[in-house]
């Protein structure tokens, strides 16, 4: 490969290898600080940038609720583009403008005006994505920027840039290495978004005190849901309201599960706290909701084997996703794809799994940090009920060995991580028949 650099920024031309070499350019994959990339940023003019930016943390959800943000403002006219991480298939869908993701050939060269900028200055490559995206964004005349942070909040590569408004969905146990190993100390670091004057929401109903804490002492202004902002669940309709606006009769967020109506009440709180600068209207938001899409989350696909698709990959996010699960008709037998990383809380994720799973299909995850099936299997030696398992040298391998022991009428879960949903996501596009066939 041709080396990359200053002086020679497109030598490396297509998005491969661009990524590839970018994994080169720090030792560590994760480098939790702000000062390199607010130094990029800053020599590249991105900051501050010209559009309005709602920044969203949390340990779950945020996904959820960076895709109905966006789905709203769009159906309200504005010009919106978002930020999201980890991908599904392609890197491409990280960036996105107007729901499309930017093409190869865009994000090579925003990558190139980056490699100029930043000179000897070492970038993960999340914070490499990162100015990429607001590189992009300079460009793209936007009313919007919807940020997902990728990790935390405080020391995130998202955080260089001051949100408008900052929205933490829930709060949880993940990445304790560098968040801390309770829900306090977790909180507090999620709060590095909020900034002082400016709105920030919270749709967790159970908030830690180190949250409204760092609230107050940064001067930021906080919505809680149960306090600032409520809903009730109508059975086919909900209602939000907060103060004296009130939007009743709505539909239920097209994203599966009781826990989006949390995700889609501080999401109203949001577009309310920007109704001024930005104004929605009901039907806007009526319409928003019930056409929300995300791929991964919930993600049904009925044939005569049906799957369900989640990206949950934490203790609670499972718990979630099980929870849902229990609510829809009993199968004839329940299989289960399962790929994690080995820096998850396996034991937990397996043991919700467990009250579901009728044979465990464990693959191992081709990635960094990916955990073996040997490793699955170990946590599953450990659990309480223990249904059949199968072991898988890859996610496709587990794809397969799934199909050979389901017949109609039974259903394959996938679960665990990013990777293993995307990988069987490439598996059912392949083996969708072509419009030739």
């Amino acid at each position: 490969m041709t080396e990359v650099t200053a002086a020679n920024p497109r030598a490396t031309r297509t998005l491969a290898e661009w990524l590839a070499w970018q994994e080169s350019l720090h030792p560590k994959d994760i480098e939790l600080d702000l000062e390199r990339c607010r130094a990029v940023a800053e020599r590249m003019g991105l900051l501050p940038p010209p559009y309005t930016v709602i920044t969203v943390g949390g340990t779950n959800g945020k996904g959820s609720t960076v895709a109905m943000l966006e789905r709203i403002y769009r159906e309200a006219g504005y010009r919106v583009a978002t930020y999201t991480s980890p991908h599904l298939v392609r890197y491409n869908e990280r960036i996105q403008i107007m729901h499309e993701p930017v093409d190869d050939a865009h994000i090579c060269e925003a990558f190139a005006a980056v490699e100029v900028a930043r000179e000897q200055i070492p970038l993960t490559v999340f914070e490499f994505g990162t100015l990429t995206a607001l590189q992009l964004f300079a460009g793209a005349a936007l009313d919007l920027a919807i940020l997902e942070v990728g990790m935390g909040g405080r020391l995130d590569a998202v955080n260089v840039v001051d949100a408008d408004v900052a929205v933490i969905a829930t709060l949880d146990i993940d990445h304790v290495e560098w968040l801390g190993h309770t829900r306090e100390a977790i909180a507090r670091e999620k709060a590095g978004i909020m900034r002082a004057g400016r709105p920030a929401i919270c749709s967790d109903p159970q908030v830690p005190h180190s949250l409204i804490d760092a609230a107050a002492a940064r001067g930021a202004p906080l919505d809680l849901l149960g306090q600032s902002f409520y809903f009730v669940d109508d059975d086919g309709q909900w209602t939000w309201w907060s103060g004296d606006c009130v939007l009743d009769h709505l539909p239920k967020p097209s994203l599966v599960g009781g826990y989006q109506l949390r995700n889609a009440s501080g999401v109203l709180k949001a577009v309310e706290r920007l109704h001024g600068r930005h104004p929605v209207s009901k039907d806007q938001i009526m319409r928003a909701l019930a056409t929300t899409v995300l791929p991964g989350r919930f993600q049904r696909l009925p044939g005569a084997v049906d799957f369900i698709l989640d990206v949950a990959h934490n203790a609670q996010a499972v718990e979630y996703f099980v929870a849902t699960l229990m609510t829809l008709p009993a199968v004839a037998k329940t299989h289960v794809i399962l790929g994690m990383l080995s820096t998850k809380d396996r034991a937990s994720a397996m043991q919700s799994l467990s009250k579901v799973v009728d044979h465990w299909h464990l693959a191992t995850v081709s990635a960094r940090h990916g955990a073996t099936s040997h490793e699955l299997y170990e946590t599953w030696t450990t659990l309480s009920r223990r249904a059949p398992s199968t072991q898988y040298a890859s996610v496709a391998a587990a794809y397969a060995g799934a199909l050979e022991h389901s017949a109609a009428g039974q259903r394959i879960l996938v679960v665990g991580s990013f990777i293993t949903v995307g990988e069987v996501l490439q598996c059912l596009a392949r083996a969708e028949p072509t419009a030739d066939a």
